[in-house]
């Protein structure tokens, strides 16, 4: 007994057990396509490039891209507590929406499924940051009010970090697009980059 007792500590001392407070925090980004990378090489997309940002900012973090082409509000309320449970993040990027509103989803329950990501994620103590929507003119004023009202509603209501329009200088600028005139290309995720690190640097340094 005495001998494998010693084995297990000559183990340990020699293969140090990794503790989750030695592993850089994990930031976590719930986003649809925009942040999926559609369309394009992994490493040309705007999460990666924040990737080598942060690293050459100084900044540790281990980015977990939990993004799904296609996906909705409710897809990433049913997804968030496991990947909170299981990564227990010290920064939620909440980018999630815009198929809610292509698809005339009742923005009331976008504004819900939101709002339930956003408790989730600060009751685990994370930072939470909203990358805001914005519709085509198509959909008329009535429903675009009430749903791009949502972010920054949000933002106030929960002190969240808000992005007020993730696609700015990309959704208006066919140089930014894909052929689809709706997914930004590769030069187009440099610009989405930029929109998400003028709000989040400044949170990293505090």
């Amino acid at each position: 007994m005495r001998v494998i007792l010693s084995l297990l500590l000559l183990v340990v001392g020699v293969f140090p057990m990794t503790t989750v407070a030695s592993q850089p925090p994990v930031l976590l980004i719930l986003g649809d396509s925009l942040s999926a990378g559609y369309g394009m090489d992994r490493e040309q997309s705007w999460v990666n490039l924040l990737d080598i940002r942060l690293q050459e900012s100084g900044h540790s973090y281990r980015i977990l891209n939990s993004s799904i082409s296609g996906d909705t509000s409710q897809g990433g309320l049913s997804r968030i507590p496991r990947l909170l449970d299981q990564y227990q993040p010290e920064i939620v990027i909440i980018e999630l929406g815009a198929n809610d509103g292509l698809r005339g989803i009742d923005p009331s329950i976008t504004r819900a499924n939101i709002t339930s990501m956003i408790q989730q994620s600060q009751e685990m103590g994370a930072l939470v940051l909203l990358a805001g929507i914005r519709l085509p003119p198509n959909y008329g004023s009535a429903y675009l009010e009430k749903f791009e009202s949502i972010y920054s509603d949000l933002a106030i209501e929960f002190e969240t970090l808000l992005v007020p329009f993730f696609m700015d200088g990309v959704a208006l600028s066919p140089e930014f697009l894909q052929a689809d005139n709706i997914h930004p290309n590769e030069k187009g995720q440099p610009v989405l980059l930029d929109n998400v690190w003028r709000v989040l640097e400044p949170a990293l340094t505090r």
